[in-house]
């Protein structure tokens, strides 16, 4: 069997999902969970991308997440090594914790009742695997993005959208009446569900949408393969990392030649890194080339001592150790 293409897009919309080694469990305890999340909120912050769902499952986790750059395979590399690390560190563990490829389905944004299907797909997760009693809503759930839909919006994740699947469910007000007309959309279709053909899609096939958005992806996947995607992605990631040392350089009055002079542990030097590590993918030793801070050894010792007397990243979870290894 041929692999699913990747296609990448701005504004490109996926269901994506991956289950543990083996089947394995990829959560071992509420901290790993915890993690995850926040790690998920890191590669937003850096990739830009906006997630409209997400269910985390003992051994796999769902999200529907748009992106508006064509940095799919460059956002999920770092979040699924990023996890990897983080969870193997704080265990003691070795090797994958992710099996093979994880799955990337297309959605159409743009016709009504794709994205509200996937996401109500990704929402009823828990209930379709009995991880619910009977008399329990699907909000009891707690690792699901569906209690953040019944929350205000002060009170939920900047990088968690809201608004295209309330509107695809016809709700254009974000009011304490709306969300409680949401969640009860939610339980009746969670009463009313079967394994309707929709559902096959979702599983098992590589775009979901009408006819006419599948023969668009199919075109852009011919023109991808034309256009070695590869390259495409490492220009992505470089020209968003020339951008911002542009605009810190630009903010400082400083050329190419004098960056490179400045000291390895000069504060400024390392606030620029730590802007590059916190809204971009790349690596610490590709910082440190772009930057001269020296062997990646030294700069990732240099950051770490930045970064404890000048805290700069937000606190997207509950707090965490802080790995400088991706």
């Amino acid at each position: 069997m041929p692999r699913p293409p990747r296609v990448e897009f701005p504004g490109a919309i996926y269901h994506l999902m991956s289950r543990g080694d083996r089947r394995e469990a990829i959560f071992l305890n509420d901290v790993d969970r915890h993690d995850f999340l926040k790690t998920l909120a890191e590669a937003c912050q850096k990739t830009g991308w906006q997630v409209h769902a997400y269910c985390l499952m003992p051994n796999h986790f769902h999200l529907v997440a748009e992106t508006p750059e064509p940095n799919l395979v460059e956002g999920m590399r770092w979040l699924l090594s990023a996890y990897t690390i983080r969870l193997n560190h704080r265990h003691k563990l070795f090797g994958h914790v992710f099996s093979g490829r994880y799955k990337a389905l297309l959605i159409d944004g743009q016709s009504s009742g794709y994205l509200r299907t996937v996401c109500d797909y990704v929402h009823l997760n828990p209930a379709r695997a009995r991880l619910l009693q009977a008399d329990e809503p699907v909000t009891a759930y707690p690792w699901s993005s569906l209690h953040w839909y019944a929350a205000a919006p002060a009170h939920r994740p900047s990088w968690l959208r809201t608004d295209r699947l309330l509107g695809e469910h016809g709700l254009r007000e974000d009011t304490p009446k709306t969300r409680a007309e949401f969640l009860n959309r939610i339980e009746t279709r969670r009463a009313d569900e079967q394994e309707e053909e929709s559902y096959q899609a979702i599983r098992r096939g590589w775009c979901f949408g009408p006819a006419t958005f599948q023969q668009h992806m199919i075109d852009l996947v011919e023109t991808h393969n034309k256009e070695a995607p590869g390259q495409v992605r490492a220009e992505t990631a470089k020209h968003r990392a020339d951008r911002i040392i542009a605009e810190e350089l630009h903010a400082r009055g400083w050329t190419i030649e004098q960056l490179a002079l400045r000291r390895k542990n000069d504060p400024a030097k390392l606030a620029i890194a730590t802007r590059l590590r916190n809204q971009t993918t790349l690596t610490v030793k590709e910082i440190s080339q772009r930057l001269h801070l020296g062997t990646p050894k030294s700069a990732k010792t240099n950051l770490h001592h930045h970064q404890r007397v000048r805290p700069g990243t937000p606190k997207v979870a509950a707090p965490q150790r802080e790995f400088a290894g991706i």
